[in-house]
């Protein structure tokens, strides 16, 4: 295990962009957290990847199942190893999140990982790994779909597809909202930042505070998305961060679709109960900067992929990445 002491951030002026991903390209598939409740759906997001024209290479453990885990520790730290230091895979996209990529945070050697940057997905607790990579190995990352919860999907997601194969394969700047048909994102409070882009999901946000691996917040634009976390859930994680003086340290805050983060026993009778939006006005608007809810990404169908690291813009309602 290696001593955290010796790890340090590097200066974003130093980040390493990795090269955009092409059709007929190998994609290392990895498991670094939890392993899929249904095995057969590896297969089926194996198998829509190989569809849209792209090369599959699985780890060698991918397939390993130590409870709630994808394998032992250093099983799964060392698929992730061999993946990055392997010429033939060009990008990692992994199986799903769950449980367990925080473990795996000391046993990473992030100098190999920066001398062999490539693009890395997933989202959930894959935010562990976004996370060490931005501050130990300066490398920008992707939050995006995995293979088993997104390209797994029945019926698969065009804009997910779109947007990954689009922002993957280099094409990164514009709207991440860009050919999404949904409800448009609402501005709870507006203006316009600049900024880079950290963040993903509101509990491994947390779970970071006090280590070494848990980015500097900056002057950045933090993105959140969080699932199954009732309101006075997301109220106590969203305190926690603000109690820790991190939020008061953004310059914009950008909100996903969170889901099923309702409260089960709203429209009770005499009681009053308080929505997610609730929450986000009450911890967020002192903060006075501008702050954007319901955009596409996180635990749902519409799973834009956003490059973890890079510059963006935030302004009317629009979270935009710089080229």
């Amino acid at each position: 295990m290696r001593n955290h002491s010796n790890l340090k951030a590097v200066a974003p002026r130093s980040l390493i962009h990795p090269r955009g991903v092409q059709l007929g390209d190998t994609i290392g598939i990895v498991a670094p957290a939890s392993p899929p409740p249904e095995p057969a759906k590896l297969d089926a997001g194996i198998a829509v990847l190989e569809q849209l024209g792209y090369r599959v290479k699985l780890a060698k453990h991918v397939r390993r199942r130590h409870g709630f885990l994808a394998g032992s520790d250093r099983e799964r730290a060392a698929d992730l190893m061999a993946m990055f230091t392997d010429r033939q895979v060009k990008a990692i996209v992994c199986v799903r999140g769950g449980y367990g990529a925080p473990r795996l945070l000391p046993l990473l050697d992030y100098s190999i990982i920066r001398r062999n940057a490539k693009a890395f997905v997933g989202y959930s607790d894959i935010t562990a790994l976004h996370c060490a990579f931005l501050t130990q190995a300066g490398m920008v990352s992707f939050h995006g779909p995995h293979v088993v919860g997104d390209f797994a999907r029945e019926p698969l997601d065009e804009f997910t597809v779109n947007s990954f194969q689009r922002v993957v394969g280099g094409e990164a700047g514009g709207d991440i909202a860009t050919d999404y048909r949904g409800q448009p994102a609402k501005i709870l409070r507006p203006g316009r930042v600049r900024g880079r882009l950290i963040g993903g999901n509101l509990s491994l946000l947390c779970s970071l505070v006090g280590t070494p691996w848990l980015p500097d917040f900056r002057r950045k634009i933090l993105f959140l998305e969080d699932v199954g976390e009732p309101p006075y859930r997301f109220d106590r994680m969203l305190t926690q961060l603000l109690n820790a003086g991190l939020l008061q340290q953004v310059a914009g805050l950008a909100v996903g679709l969170n889901a099923d983060c309702e409260d089960p026993k709203a429209g009770r009778a005499g009681e009053y109960r308080q929505t997610i939006e609730d929450v986000l006005r009450d911890r967020l608007l002192p903060l006075r900067v501008p702050l954007v809810v319901g955009l596409p990404f996180g635990h749902v169908a519409t799973n834009a992929t956003l490059p973890v690291g890079a510059l963006a813009t935030l302004a009317a309602g629009r979270l935009s990445i710089e080229s």
